[in-house]
This record gives structure tokens, sequence and C-alpha cells, in this order.
């Protein structure tokens, strides 16, 4: 254990829910679901959240509390000491990524020893489309919406729609068996619902998928295209925290991590194609980290579109058993905020699962970005 080390003492999510009309996680205040989250990442870390320095919170999607506030309220509903800081950040769909990355440089600054980071969002509480206005202003590149993008990302790369297709159901396919196996009971946090159900499992994970239906599906965002609502993320409700520790912090209450940080990245791509900023974000977070793709033992590279993960494929070569094992985006969902999170809570429980060495993160990110994340576990 080295002294520039930054650990994850633990990792853990809600069920992702699909919204109004199926229940799931809609009829809670975002600020329970955060609280609840953050008391479970602390009590399996087994430290005291009156130790904690800050708390570092993805949302993308505000609306009044949910926003800059939603964190301390959470804090406070939590029941951590008054003293407890907290912040949001919006990094689009990055944001829970990139809370985890702010709270290891804060820990490798020396600012801070012990602190709380994940993301939330409830995109049933929001009106669809409000991220995406009529006309841009103007910047000196061409913006147009994410669907359009995914479009030319399936252009570029000669991706069709049965190409697309399949790819979402085997995400289907692969987090149903992950489901049945019993994969994601550990880092899930049960969730009581109001007619006293338990929800506890990933509602938008089709079991079996449709392949025909699938097939049947009208593209969305051109009337010739191949994006359809079959092969993009679905609207989702989630939340997911971790707790990040010093190696000092470590020793000094006698913890126990998860896993270390090795690097992590973010850059910026071409903000009309916008969605393939995960190619070089993977290819600087190796050569931070001194490892190559095949060093990865698990992958998770969000699932914003298919046609993502199948470009970022293209050019970089990796060997697919690796990647998302347990399902995507597609079939989990993708709440923005929260997402980042959850897919570095998916890896460290997987690598743990497999007792695989290294896993790798990464996600692209609206208008153009990309984060990257190699983790290590010990």
């Amino acid at each position: 254990m080295s002294e520039s080390d930054v650990f994850i003492l633990a990792a853990v999510r809600t069920a992702i829910g699909i919204g109004k009309e199926s229940g799931g996680l809609y009829p809670f205040h975002p600020v329970e679901l955060t609280a609840w989250v953050m008391q479970e990442a602390v009590r399996r870390a087994g430290v005291d959240p009156a130790r904690l320095d800050d708390v570092i919170w993805g949302v993308v999607t505000p609306v009044g509390d949910q926003g800059a506030n939603l964190p301390r309220l959470s804090v406070l509903r939590a029941g951590f000491p008054v003293h407890v800081p907290a912040v949001s950040l919006n990094r689009m769909c990055g944001s829970g990524q990139q809370a985890v990355h702010f709270a290891a440089q804060a820990i490798l600054a020396g600012d801070a020893d012990l602190i709380l980071a994940g993301g939330t969002e409830m995109m049933s509480h929001q009106p669809l489309g409000a991220d995406y206005p009529r006309e841009w202003p103007e910047v000196g590149h061409r913006l147009i919406h994410q669907g359009l993008s995914a479009e030319l990302m399936a252009e570029r790369w000669k991706l069709s729609r049965e190409e697309l297709d399949d790819y979402a159901y085997q995400s289907h396919l692969r987090a149903g068996r992950a489901i049945q196996a019993g994969y994601f009971d550990e880092q899930i946090l049960p969730v009581s619902l109001p007619n006293g159900e338990r929800f506890a499992v990933d509602q938008g994970v089709r079991r079996p998928p449709d392949r025909e239906k699938m097939r049947a599906l009208k593209p969305v965002f051109k009337p010739d295209g191949v994006i359809t609502a079959g092969n993009a993320s679905q609207v989702s409700d989630g939340a997911a925290a971790l707790v990040l520790a010093s190696a000092a912090a470590v020793g000094r209450y006698n913890l126990t991590p998860l896993a270390r940080l090795v690097a992590r990245v973010v850059v910026g791509s071409d903000p009309t194609l916008m969605l393939d900023g995960v190619i070089p974000a993977t290819q600087k977070v190796l050569r931070r980290a001194g490892l190559t793709l095949d060093d990865m033992d698990v992958i998770e590279i969000n699932e914003a579109f298919a046609c993502v993960p199948l470009a970022w494929a293209h050019e970089l070569h990796p060997n697919m058993e690796k990647v998302n094992p347990n399902g995507g985006a597609i079939a989990h969902g993708h709440p923005l905020g929260a997402t980042g999170a959850i897919l570095m809570t998916k890896l460290v429980h997987e690598l743990q699962r497999t007792r695989g060495r290294y896993g790798l993160q990464t996600m692209c990110i609206g208008h153009g970005m990309a984060t990257a994340t190699v983790i290590e576990r010990v």
C-alpha cells in the first residue's frame, strides 16, 4: 500500500426503475433515495459518518431541490452530522463517474481522507426533451440531438440495424442471466415500496427479450435510420454511492478496501459526433495506467446507444466476453447522473465475484466528452 493510493471501501446501488407507470422508484423523493444509498455505503464501509470530509454527488436534470441542494439535503436526511459538507456536479452522463474522480483527486491532494461519492437521477420526474432546445446558441460547432449523433456514429462505422439490434438483444440476455444467477444481489440495496413490495431487481431488463419485436421497432431520429428505442438506453431512475479512502485512513481505522483507483481521465471529443470520446478516453487511461486492454478482466462501457460500444470495439478490438458481461444500459437503463456510479459499483462487484484484477469503466458524454477509469481489485 502506497501513500499515493486511493481505495474504494464500499459500492452500492438501488435497482433501476423505468418510470411512473411501472411503480418502481417513482413514488420516492430523490432526497429519500439518495439518503438510503448514502447510509448503506457508509455502513458497508465500516466508517463513522462523522469522519467524512466531503460528499460529492452527480445530478444532471435538477428540478428544485433535486439539483444543487440534493446531496446536502440527503446528508441531513441520512442522519449524518451537520458538519458533513456536500456538493453536486453536472458532467451530464459522466457525472457519477466524475464524482468518483473528484473524490480521488481531493484525497490525493491531501485535502481529505474519506469521501462519499455517487449520483442520483429520477428521470421519471422530468419532462422528456427538456435538455434539447430547438435552437442551439452559436458556439462554432454544429450541435445536434444526441440521437442524431448516434445515427452519425452508425454511419461512420458502417453499423447496420441488424448489428445494433443483435448487440441490444445480447445486453438483455446477459442482464437476465445475471439477475437469475443472483450476481446483482450483493450490490443492490432493496427498497420497500409503499404497497409493501420489495424493489430489488432492475425493471428494464426483458426476460426474455423478443428479437422479433425489436426488429419491428421504427427508427426514432431519422425515417431511414437505424437507432430505435430497442437499441438505445432507457429512461430510468436510480442512485449509487461509493466510499473512497486514503491509504492513511485505511490504516488508521483498520478498514478493508475492495479496489484501488489506478488511473482516471476525462477527454473532449467532436461535439457533433459526440459519442466517440470513449475511444480516446480508453486509450489515454490505459497509457496512464501503463496497461493494455488485454490486461482488463472486466470492462463497463455505457450503452447510451448500441453504436457506442460497437464503434469503440471496432477501433480497439477488445475481447467482447469481458465487455458488459452482465448487460448494460440498454437493458438496465441509464439514469443520467447516477449511471457513472452504478457502472463503477457493477465493476467493483464483478471483479470481486470473478476474482479478476483490473477493470475499466468508460462513458460517452453529451456535446463531446468522455470519462474513463481503471481500477484494481485488492
